[in-house]
């Protein structure tokens, strides 16, 4: 498809996901047209991809169209935001070439006289920028403090949970990205139909190097209509959060088989100091497990993160990696003791669980903390 644009400008397309925004739809497009009067390194579109709306959204979208030709309209079955995006981002990149995707609530709560500020940091190297309500400057001025607290706690285990420590907001609406990133991402993975898609996203992009930068915004108050955010949302978002931590399966695999290769060195060290050098049994595994520690942690260095960039030094990362170990043996020893003594389960059983849970609370703080990705 042809849509006439010079291909030596920047082509920036605004996906805006619409379901009865009537109200807030063409001020919303205005707005952003009215930012790129003096902006002339760049070709703004704008491609509102709406959920079939029963309103006069998608009549008053086309009826722009016939006045601004770089305006689209790409309609759809209601399967969730999510979903919305993921056509949105299809037809951007492949049908009308951006280079870089701006995604953008259509409710007029993004304030649009920042756009030139995404911009000019795209300009200076980063490859995604967020509009952050939780960096310092930034604001949710009308959330309730039930509204507030969720969003906080949700954004803090999409951080930790997920390995993007240094992202103050992981599931801001409001972003900038470049489309040679975008077009990296398997959408086909990113499963997340509904709101949780905002925070699989930007997981997905840091943790294939984006560089990412932040800038202050206030969520502002929606101008009409009523939120779209459901409970099956809610749902979803919290269904998503354990996914996050394991979405690159290859290190978990790689992460287990050096636990695994840990006991067999435990074991060979401390039959080695029993049975040939006469050490006490009480003193030996002393001995044995430190020496699997290191074992482990110089295999997990070399072998199963050893793609990551580190910025810290060997020594700091072999005291997190011990703390790692010795937080996740109290976890251990813990779940044994609420198993065993506060519900009775058969103590093999309480241990075996306790184990299970403990490698998992294990390669995750590793993961994200001793070997975390760098932003």
């Amino acid at each position: 498809m042809d849509i006439g644009i010079d291909k030596q400008t920047q082509r920036i397309v605004f996906v805006l996901p619409t379901f009865n925004e009537e109200d807030n739809i063409k001020n919303t497009i205005q707005q952003i047209f009215e930012q790129f009067t003096n902006l002339n390194d760049y070709i703004c579109l704008v491609l509102v991809v709406d959920d079939n709306s029963p309103d006069e959204t998608q009549s008053i979208v086309t009826n722009l169209i016939k006045q601004n030709k770089n305006i689209f309209l790409l309609t759809g079955p209601k399967t969730g935001l999510g979903n919305a995006y993921k056509r949105g981002f299809k037809y951007a990149i492949q049908t009308l070439e951006a280079d870089i995707v701006f995604q953008m609530d259509s409710d007029g709560q993004h304030d649009t006289s920042l756009i030139s500020l995404f911009l000019d940091k795209i300009e200076s190297g980063y490859d995604v920028v967020i509009g952050s309500r939780f960096t310092e400057g930034g604001s949710i001025p009308n959330f309730s403090f039930f509204r507030r607290f969720i969003s906080r706690v949700g954004n803090f285990l999409v951080r930790y949970v997920g390995g993007v420590i240094n992202i103050k907001d992981c599931t801001s609406g409001y972003r900038a990205i470049k489309t040679s990133y975008l077009e990296e991402v398997d959408f086909t993975f990113l499963s997340t139909a509904g709101y949780s898609f905002q925070s699989s996203l930007i997981c997905d992009l840091v943790w294939r190097g984006a560089k990412v930068s932040e800038i202050p915004i206030t969520f502002g108050e929606r101008k009409a209509g009523d939120s779209k955010l459901s409970l099956n949302d809610q749902i979803e978002f919290l269904l998503n959060i354990p996914r996050l931590g394991f979405r690159n399966m290859k290190d978990f695999i790689k992460y287990s088989l050096v636990g695994l290769s840990g006991v067999f060195v435990n074991l060979g060290v401390y039959t080695l100091l029993t049975r040939y050098f006469e050490f006490s049994e009480i003193f030996a595994p002393l001995i044995s497990i430190e020496v699997a520690l290191i074992s482990n942690f110089i295999l997990n260095n070399f072998w199963t993160f050893g793609k990551r960039v580190q910025s810290s030094r060997l020594r700091l990362r072999f005291f997190k990696f011990h703390i790692a170990s010795g937080l996740a043996a109290l976890f251990n020893y813990l779940i044994f003791l609420i198993l065993f003594v506060g519900f009775d389960v058969y103590d093999i059983l309480a241990n075996l669980i306790g184990i299970g849970i403990a490698a998992i609370a294990n390669y995750l703080i590793n993961s994200n903390w001793t070997w975390r990705r760098e932003i």
